[in-house]
């Protein structure tokens, strides 16, 4: 996310200033591409090359420049999430970093319970089954990753979450009764927390907005960066920012959001599912 955001702000005084990707990449001896690929974030930055960036843009203010290249040092430490890189994909690893740094998330889940809301138990159970033949330390490690991601919601600057869930990602089990009661009850205790709305769309409504499938979509704090859909895949993944692909996946999680019942009625829907459970 810092790289990202310091990529953006780079972009923007190399705009104002009218000077093309070529000539900056001149500047710091660099390709025309390794400027768009700060720019976009996709790199690591070195302090020298944002220097001679900042001299070439005309930042001038030692508190400005002191700030971005705070920043530029900031990107480059490793976060939390690397320690997890045995049992952590690449293209995960974007994710984490990005739901750690988002103000507000919004998701749709239609498989099971989306990671940031899973019981132990339960999460045990979804790892267990998408790689069953992954030994029991491995699977404990990815549980662990889990967890730790949790945190999140119940830190300092936490975010706010709104989920809204399939009714098929509560019915189907993972795991023994023990352990769907025990997810249930996760749901409901957690559905109350202040920066937590959670809506069921149950099988009564029909067919409805979310035809497409999972999805996530990420705000952040700063304005200078877009919001953020992710689509996951099973080797792979997706971000979209691009302003009518995201708008075209925020009318979805409204349409979603409108068409469900409200947080109270939703909390009365898994208290039903539990009894049945």
């Amino acid at each position: 996310m810092r790289r990202i955001l310091l990529g953006s702000q780079l972009r923007r005084l190399r705009e104002s200033r009218g000077i093309t990707r070529e000539a900056a990449g001149y500047s710091i001896r660099a390709s025309e591409s390794k400027i768009s690929r700060m720019e976009l974030g996709r790199v690591s930055f070195k302090a020298r090359d944002v220097e001679d960036l900042l001299t070439l843009y005309g930042v001038n203010d030692e508190s400005e420049r002191g700030a971005l290249l705070g920043l530029a040092r900031e990107a480059n430490v490793a976060g939390w999430w690397h320690s997890f890189g045995d049992v952590l994909p690449g293209w995960f690893q974007t994710y984490v970093g990005l739901e750690g740094s988002a103000s507000l998330i919004r998701i749709y889940e239609v498989q099971f319970v989306h990671g940031l809301l899973q019981a132990e138990d339960y999460a045990h159970a979804v790892v267990a089954r998408g790689i069953p033949d992954a030994p029991r330390a491995e699977v404990d490690r990815r549980v662990a990753l889990r967890l730790e991601r949790q945190k999140i919601l119940f830190s300092e600057n936490a975010p706010h979450l709104h989920a809204v869930l399939d009714e098929a990602a509560l019915r189907r089990p993972y795991g023994d009764r023990a352990v769907m009661q025990g997810q249930l009850r996760h749901l409901i205790e957690i559905s109350e927390h202040p920066n937590v709305t959670l809506q069921v769309m149950p099988f009564s409504f029909g067919g409805h907005a979310g035809e497409s499938g999972a999805f996530t979509m990420l705000r952040f704090p700063e304005s200078d960066l877009s919001d953020v859909v992710y689509l996951e895949q099973l080797t792979s993944a997706l971000y979209l920012d691009k302003r009518e692909e995201v708008a075209q996946y925020a009318r979805v999680m409204e349409r979603l959001q409108q068409d469900s019942p409200d947080p109270a009625e939703s909390r009365d829907l898994l208290r039903g599912l539990l009894q049945l459970t």
